[in-house]
């Protein structure tokens, strides 16, 4: 499938609100949490159980956008957003069966297997094409899709618990409320799909200069992705993904259930829809952290700030764990700065990488980087779940069921400040000075752009006479 070129006139502001599309609808991830206590109820399952479509999910995103990163170049973008909306949708609509049936087991094949290829798949769909429409702010624009991503969840918590407070929250409510999601996702990444365009190197469409279809080699020391892997950077870096994204997903996984638990014996308790509100708001903070950190490491430095993200995280998992039950605004904040750093470390990765080992291929080398978060989406909530079954089989409650997940936690994101600690400037030994096959890439875009356009000018001649 050829990627569609932008006709003249075409206004590059179109693509940001395309990609949004499809990130604040796969961003629905984020917000699986509402479904845990309804699902483990209907269905009879434990807390480890019930995070299972989650965090197979999440490792398909990574698997998917490791892998499938060639195929999303090659194809382009519209291709990259059918895919991710077939799948994206699928999913729900074959984790619908599943309740329907009570095969759970559909659920976790429908959710986390089939639609966690179009987490991964929509994930890096626009990315590449908005850096081409807006090489002047390629930062502003790509932190507009990741932001989508991070918000998703600020739409579809809400949602979500008024659909199962509509449909009930039993089998057939939740299999109505897949149904549900999975159709209307559909639609609105279809929005996507169809307003997606790419810019016309050629002929100059706003984004790029008629006289830059072979653009220059990158300036300054340039590692290649089969070189990168073999750097120790590159794996102190995916060491401090994974902490990072572990700690912070653990949290946000279990959230509705966790602050339920928490203050169940006090003489505040938090309700359902509450607790659902909680989630939105840990989604906004996942939001806001990956434009507000991103753009404070561009001042204090990546690594400075990945010692706030990987300190200050600990920090507040010790202050949730000795005083959260205590004070409800001292829990609540504590978990939004948790979910900020949690954001800010994915929207700050990239630029680390690219500080690191230079624009040449650091698309691949981050697909390769984003293998950390499946580890992660497997760690973070089996951690947490596991821990707070054993500890309920124990005849724990309240915040008993986390204590120890905590600490784990803490003891994860010092592993990860020290991995920070050790990164240093990649070796020359790895760089290449003047990668032929950059320059073979631009002149083949070159020559497909020249070919495109005058493809289409033979059209319009026939066409006059």
């Amino acid at each position: 499938m050829r990627p569609p070129v932008a006709p003249p006139g075409w206004s590059r502001w179109l693509v940001p609100p395309a990609a949004l599309s499809v990130h604040l609808s796969i961003g629905q991830a984020y917000a699986w949490s509402v479904f845990k206590p309804p699902l483990e109820s209907a269905l009879d399952l434990s807390g480890t159980q019930s995070a299972l479509p989650f965090q197979l999910g999440i490792v398909m995103l990574g698997l998917s956008a490791a892998f499938g990163g060639t195929l999303v170049e090659r194809n382009g973008p519209r291709w990259a957003m059918s895919v991710a909306l077939v799948c994206f949708s699928s999913g729900f609509l074959i984790a619908a069966l599943g309740a329907a049936t009570s095969q759970y087991w559909l659920i976790v094949f429908g959710y986390g297997f089939v639609g966690g290829i179009g987490l991964g798949i929509g994930y890096i769909s626009p990315v590449s094409t908005l850096i081409k429409w807006f090489p002047d702010r390629p930062g502003m624009a790509t932190g507009i899709a990741i932001m989508g991503f991070g918000g998703g969840a600020l739409i579809a918590s809400p949602w979500s618990a008024q659909m199962l407070e509509t449909f009930g929250d039993d089998s057939s409510g939740i299999a109505l409320a897949f149904l549900v999601h999975g159709l209307s996702y559909a639609v609105f990444m279809t929005l996507g799909v169809l307003l997606v365009r790419v810019p016309d190197v050629s002929a100059g469409s706003g984004a790029v200069s008629s006289g830059s279809a072979a653009r220059p080699a990158p300036a300054g020391p340039q590692v290649s992705a089969r070189q990168a892997i073999r750097t120790p950077q590159f794996w102190c870096l995916w060491v401090v993904l994974c902490m990072n994204v572990t700690a912070g997903i653990g949290i946000l996984e279990k959230a509705a259930p966790m602050i339920t638990d928490f203050f169940a014996d006090t003489s505040t308790p938090v309700s359902a829809s509450a607790a659902a509100g909680f989630v939105a708001l840990l989604s906004a903070a996942n939001m806001a952290g990956r434009i507000g950190w991103s753009s404070a490491s561009d001042l204090v430095g990546r690594k400075n700030v990945y010692r706030l993200y990987l300190g200050a995280g600990a920090l507040m998992y010790f202050l949730i764990a000795r005083f959260g039950d205590d004070s409800k605004p001292l829990f609540i904040v504590c978990a939004l700065v948790i979910l900020s750093f949690y954001g800010g470390g994915f929207a700050t990765i990239p630029a680390y990488l690219k500080d690191l080992f230079g624009t040449y291929q650091v698309g691949a080398i981050h697909g390769r980087l984003l293998t950390a978060w499946s580890l992660a989406g497997v760690l973070g909530p089996l951690i947490v779940n596991w821990v707070a079954d054993r500890q309920e089989e124990a005849g724990k409650h309240g915040p008993g069921l986390y204590g120890l997940s905590l600490s784990i936690m803490i003891g994860l994101l010092v592993i990860g400040f020290v991995a920070n600690e050790l990164v240093r400037p990649v070796h020359a030994r790895h760089h290449i000075s003047a990668p032929k096959e950059l320059s073979d890439a631009n002149t083949a875009d070159a020559a497909d752009a020249a070919n495109t356009a005058d493809a289409a000018n033979t059209a319009d001649s026939a066409a006059g006479k």
